[in-house]
């Protein structure tokens, strides 16, 4: 099958190349990236740094990745950028490598979809299957569950942590946690209830979309108090894994959670 690099492209004799990568005109791929089987990368693309990118991702024009993160106490450390497999990086999408904070990693999984101009910070962790919409910004150190849809001109703040199966309404600011399987929107969001639409598109049934109204209900609009609620969820509501997770996501919040 070989490897297509283009003639204007620069690409480090050091870079790791997997069989089928496709590299157009005028990228630069620097000495420490590593590019995995199938992946297509367009023209003027910039991939820097320990970066690792897995196969068949299509990367389009004008996409930064692995290039320093926007911290103003960076000193050039060791940190590094992990992709997954198939994902779809459209124009403009930047992604930063780590600080030296936490883990010294900014990872993306596998299948996601980000629209163009995203920016995804330093020390971020994206899991799998989710959208950015159009300018969608995350701050350094925020994770974001499987399936997730962030709409677009989104800012979220960094540390926050947005739920599997969330859906983010556009132009939101998010400064505090967004459950999963809800809905949130405005600035400074507030919840909306609950994703019914995007868990029926993802085969949930309706015994579990019900249950999770419920829950909703429960600790959102009953006016209990916080451990009263949850109390109140493990009492009426027959538990399920999805009703599981919900309650440990909010247990462990540390910013707080969208209300």
């Amino acid at each position: 099958m070989g490897i297509d690099i283009h003639p204007t492209a620069v690409v480090s004799p050091r870079a790791k190349i997997a069989e089928g990568v496709k590299i157009g005109p005028y990228s630069i791929i620097g000495e420490k990236v590593t590019v995995g089987r199938d992946t297509a990368i367009d023209s003027h693309v910039v991939i820097d740094g320990d970066t690792v990118i897995g196969e068949k991702n299509r990367i389009y024009p004008f996409v930064s990745l692995g290039l320093p993160p926007q911290d103003v106490n960076y000193r050039g450390e060791d940190t590094r950028v992990i992709i997954g497999d198939k994902n779809v990086i459209r124009e403009f999408v930047t992604v930063n490598r780590a600080t030296t904070k936490q883990d010294r990693v900014t990872i993306v999984g596998n299948r996601n979809y980000l629209m163009a101009y995203a920016h995804i910070a330093h020390d971020c962790i994206l899991g799998n299957s989710i959208i950015m919409s159009n300018a969608a910004t995350l701050g350094g150190h925020i994770e974001i569950g499987d399936y997730a849809i962030i709409g677009g001109l989104v800012a979220i703040h960094q540390f926050v942590r947005i739920g599997t199966y969330a859906f983010i309404g556009g132009k939101s600011a998010i400064v505090k946690d967004v459950p999963p399987f809800m809905m949130a929107s405005g600035d400074r969001a507030k919840l909306y209830g609950l994703n019914q639409t995007g868990l029926k598109r993802q085969g949930f049934s309706q015994e579990k979309i019900n249950g999770l109204k419920r829950a909703y209900k429960i600790i959102w609009r009953d006016h209990r108090l916080f451990d009263e609620a949850l109390e109140g969820v493990r009492r009426e509501i027959p538990p399920f894994r999805e009703l599981e997770i919900l309650l440990e996501f909010l247990i462990n919040s540390k910013r707080g959670v969208v209300r």
